[in-house]
């Protein structure tokens, strides 16, 4: 067994807990056993389909057991994984098809329709496998494998393809301030360290049962409740869709032990009406991250339910987990807590410095096993973000005496809507397209719910007269739900600095005055 490979989580744990329930999806079981001889039986597969070890599989998957075989499957078989938000559009999909160089997607069957028509207009792609909640039914279009059928003729591999701890493990996109994705290369290393750190933090173990409600191709979801939790033997309960009662009703019937969600989902799970005569005592644990967690919503949470909370902090180019709140260590609401073993933090000052002073604002660094080899294909990008082994988040953050980290503001742009990372420039560049738009500029707004949304601020070409409501419509099939504006105001002009750039801050002032 290849032990710097990242299928060694399943087999390792296959041939301690052979017979234990590693995944519950509906009425479905696996056995740890069983999902491991699916998961070679996919290399294998691959392998039949002319997948060559080292290319790249995307997924277009939710949270089904079908991600955990063909996830493992591809690391069997020494296929880096291009996991994929199943949100994406057809364009959005098409970029990130050609730009990681995927050769095959593998798809549920409800979003068949839009891998198809984005692989239409990818050429390097020359295989589409479908999974099916339909068992029974093996039928597939001409062009389409069935994943299931694939599987079942196919000869399980005997173990890992050779791999370097240093190879890629996955590529996971994250938004671009130049408008367009870039693809994290996270090796099997950053992988494999940062599957290590949840179980040091809480109490995680065989007994262990989590509830998956975060999505599977998100970091968060994939290390900390999918990785973390199979590695010592625990059991995922699969939610592909959160909803506050389905959550409650799921903790309640499987005695579930550990959760993991970003604020939205806590506030929703507050909702008297969600968990009304439900039974949660079983739940232990909870993390969250993706977003700052208000204060209110984690004594609040804490209080109703008997649980710790703990909050985390990370991005996809750190694998994510980059620090935590601690039972052991002083905990403070809106904190983001201390650096994660084998992780080191650090504050920079504009002229490179590095901050030692409490309270003193600086960017976050962050330095460790977790942190990316770089960006795919994007040399420029890796030399700007990655300076003498610091990764540069972006994130303007303090400490305090105790040596615990805040954010309290951002460098970049970035917007942060129910714990997706929505970048303007990116959606920018799809409203610049409007044929009736001169030009745009987007920011966050303050919401009570999300905690940011998506507002864009348009100014309309001579004659043009579209309103708000056309100009969502253009974002709608152009555009990931998550990223659509949400508010649009049209204006006669953009307030510009001396040198004709976007006063961003004076929008955000506007923006803050709209959300009021």
């Amino acid at each position: 067994m290849t032990t710097s490979n990242l299928s060694s989580i399943l087999s390792r744990s296959a041939a301690d807990f052979p017979t234990k329930v590693a995944i519950v999806a509906g009425d479905q079981e696996l056995d740890y056993a069983t999902l491991d001889t699916f998961a070679r039986m996919f290399a294998g597969a691959l392998t039949d389909l002319g997948v060559a070890p080292g290319e790249h599989v995307a997924l277009v998957l939710p949270n089904v057991p079908q991600f955990s075989v063909a996830y493992f499957g591809c690391h069997y078989a020494g296929n880096p994984v291009v996991p994929l938000n199943v949100q994406l559009t057809a364009d959005e999909l098409a970029y990130h098809l050609a730009d990681s160089e995927a050769v095959a997607v593998v798809t549920w069957d409800l979003f068949l329709p839009t891998v198809s028509e984005a692989a239409a207009r990818t050429p390097g792609v020359r295989r589409i496998l479908v999974a099916k909640a339909d068992l029974s039914d093996l039928s597939a279009p001409e062009d389409v494998t069935n994943l299931t059928a694939a599987v079942a003729t196919a000869t399980p591999v005997e173990q890992a393809q050779p791999t370097t701890a240093r190879d890629t493990a996955v590529v996971l996109y994250t938004s671009g301030t130049t408008g367009r994705a870039k693809g994290a290369e996270l090796t099997h290393a950053n992988l494999l360290a940062n599957a290590r750190v949840p179980p040091r933090l809480v109490a995680l173990g065989a007994d262990t049962v989590a509830l998956v409600a975060l999505p599977l191709f998100h970091a968060f979801g994939m290390t900390v409740m999918h990785n973390a939790v199979l590695a010592v033997g625990g059991t995922l309960v699969l939610q592909p869709r959160f909803s506050a009662g389905g959550a409650a009703e799921l903790i309640e019937r499987h005695g579930v032990t550990f959760f993991g969600g970003v604020p939205t989902m806590y506030m929703a799970l507050l909702d008297e009406g969600a968990t009304a005569g439900r039974n949660l005592d079983t739940l232990t644990w909870c993390v969250s991250g993706g977003a700052p967690l208000p204060a209110a919503v984690l004594g609040a949470f804490e209080e109703r339910f008997g649980v710790c909370l703990l909050e985390g902090y990370g991005l996809s180019e750190t694998s994510p987990v980059a620090s935590f709140t601690v039972p052991d260590r002083p905990r403070t609401p809106g904190s983001i807590g201390y650096a994660v073993p084998g992780v080191e933090l650090a504050l920079v000052d504009g002229g490179g410095r590095f901050v030692t002073t409490p309270g003193a604002r600086g960017e976050i660094c962050v330095r460790g096993d977790n942190v990316m080899k770089g960006y795919w294909r994007n040399p420029e990008a890796t030399a700007e973000a990655i300076v003498d082994g610091w990764f540069r988040t972006g994130d303007i953050g303090v400490f305090d005496e105790n040596g615990a980290y805040r954010i309290v503001d951002r460098k970049k742009d970035l917007i942060i809507r129910g714990g997706y990372n929505v970048y303007p420039r990116e959606i920018e560049e799809v409203l610049h397209r409007h044929p009736g738009v001169a030009q745009a500029a987007v920011v966050g707004v303050p919401d009570a719910r999300y905690g940011e949304d998506v507002m864009a601020v348009v100014v309309l070409k001579p004659g043009a007269t579209d309103g708000p409501k056309d100009i969502v419509a253009w974002c709608r099939t152009r555009l990931a739900g998550y990223k659509r504006p949400h508010i649009v105001e049209v204006r006669d002009s953009l307030p510009l600095g001396p040198t004709g750039k976007v006063l961003k801050q004076a929008l955000r002032a506007s923006a803050r005055s709209h959300a009021a």
